[in-house]
């Protein structure tokens, strides 16, 4: 019976992970691995396919290359990697985690699955199986496959993360794992849309197959070490306007945060900062909407939220002014201003490539706002090649769009970015019409020295560019004392 029960053990994963393997604590020191409260509800809502959102210091990383070691261990032919953001992690996850993890399993086993390879990047065992660690791993095929703090990834090195998704992602066969895990880093990219996709299919009851990934979110409440004791909650200040944000993360997340967990996470905001949403979310939606790295309107952006100047914005029988980026290869995009008194109302965004400008017209009579002036940047008055060499302005004038004013060139890119942080403060967004515009603010930001590891003194020009400039073109034009509708018919569009 003994000896049964011990085959038992020794067949239940769950067992072999809490009584196998040692890892190191942040001392240092080599400690037996037990599972914590995120690492046993993770293990108990696996699916094939994982998009983990988390909160910091839960250890995902180590549960899942604990996790991804013992398959290999005891199951032949098994392929597993791992990817970092960079090489330097990609080593030490290698080294700190998954060897150091291998070299303190008891010696009889390590007796029956010898090391047949054991170099920087890969541990391959006698039964045929094998660990590797990368920063894309697009060769091979794998079994399991580990993506660490993907959201990082997607926000500095976005090639690299469309290489993960069209390469490595491909590399595991339906019904094999792959976990993907990260703080959020903005509300774009690769990860931010596998989290949005798996968490409507979730909202919509879709039953996932083989190839849908689920979506796991761990928040800083639901774990019991974040909060204070009576003395420290005692001592510190929880505003009324804390309260109030507390107050929504329960009804939101439907849980019940206590004083202490409440003067635990205003004491930790003091050393965050703005950092804390993105660190320590709540919900999974202030994850996405926190502070990106190398962003230039962090601040600004903080602001307009915490002001409620996000809001549903009714559009008033007012003139609409037309803000224009004409973008390389025919991108456009339009951003649609109404000014009442002190207050620059953003009622609507589009944007689009490919298409002439009569299509834009026919866009605008669509939407049937009453027109004030449409602006375009500087090289709209600039001829292009071709048998009929006319400029952008004399095109859009011939498509009906009408009457446009040139926008005169800024002296340089940061006076450009100066001159949207300034223009911000009284900027407010109708939610849904202009959300991608939000999402272009958000996200606009300084271009990753991946040599020097440092952000560029320029900014990235990506899919995000073509809102934010045309945001400028507003910043930058000549300020009117008031916009007038234009007395032609059709409401500014012949």
């Amino acid at each position: 019976m003994a000896s049964a029960a011990i085959v038992d053990q020794w067949a239940d994963p769950r067992w072999r992970i809490n009584n196998l393997y040692w890892i190191k604590d942040k001392t240092g020191t080599a400690i037996p691995f037990r599972t914590n409260w995120a690492q046993e509800q993770f293990f108990d809502d696996l699916w094939y396919l994982n998009a983990v959102l988390k909160a910091r210091q839960l250890g995902f990383t180590t549960f899942i290359q604990i996790y991804m070691l013992d398959s290999c261990l005891f199951n032949s032919n098994t392929s597993a990697g791992v990817i970092a953001h960079n090489r330097d992690d990609a080593e030490a996850f290698f080294e700190d985690k998954i060897k150091f993890a291998y070299d303190h399993i008891p010696d009889g086993l390590k007796q029956r699955r010898s090391a047949t390879t054991d170099s920087a990047k890969t541990l391959a065992f006698n039964n045929n199986s094998k660990i590797r660690v990368g920063t894309s791993l697009r060769s091979g095929t794998f079994q399991l496959l580990h993506v660490s703090e993907f959201g990082k990834v997607c926000a500095k090195y976005p090639d690299k993360a469309k290489e993960i998704v069209t390469g490595a992602f491909n590399a595991v066969e339906a019904g094999q794992f792959i976990f993907v895990e990260s703080t959020a880093e903005g509300n774009s990219g690769a990860f931010y849309d596998m989290c949005e996709k798996a968490q409507n299919d979730a909202k919509e009851g879709r039953a996932l197959t083989k190839l849908d990934f689920k979506f796991h979110f761990y928040a800083w409440w639901q774990d019991p070490n974040y909060r204070l004791d009576d003395a420290d909650t005692a001592a510190t200040v929880i505003t009324a306007e804390d309260d109030k944000y507390f107050d929504q993360v329960e009804v939101v997340m439907d849980t019940t945060l206590s004083r202490n967990q409440r003067a635990w996470y205003v004491k930790k905001r003091q050393t965050q900062g703005r950092d804390m949403k993105r660190e320590y979310p709540s919900t999974p939606k202030e994850a996405f909407e926190a502070t990106i790295e190398g962003a230039y309107f962090v601040t600004e952006m903080a602001k307009v939220r915490e002001q409620g100047r996000i809001c549903k914005i009714p559009v008033l029988n007012k003139p609409v002014d037309v803000f224009w980026d004409l973008g390389v290869g025919d991108s456009m995009a339009l951003s649609f201003r109404q000014q009442v008194g002190m207050e620059t109302r953003w009622i609507d965004y589009y944007e689009n490539s490919g298409e002439g400008f009569e299509h834009y017209a026919r866009v605008l009579n669509e939407k049937g706002y009453i027109y004030g002036r449409h602006y375009f940047p500087h090289d709209g008055d600039h001829r292009s090649l071709g048998a009929v060499a006319k400029t952008k302005r004399e095109w859009a004038i011939e498509a009906g769009i009408k009457p446009v004013e040139i926008v005169p060139r800024i002296a340089t890119e940061a006076s450009g970015i100066e001159a949207s942080r300034s223009y911000l403060p009284n900027c407010y967004f109708d939610e849904e019409r202009c959300s991608r515009l939000i999402q272009c603010l958000d996200s606009y930001r300084k271009d990753w020295d991946d040599k020097l590891g440092v952000w560029k003194d320029t900014a990235r020009h990506d899919e995000f560019s073509h809102g934010y400039k045309s945001f400028e073109t507003a910043a930058v034009a000549p300020k009117p004392a008031q916009s007038r509708p234009i007395s032609y018919k059709n409401r500014g569009i012949v």
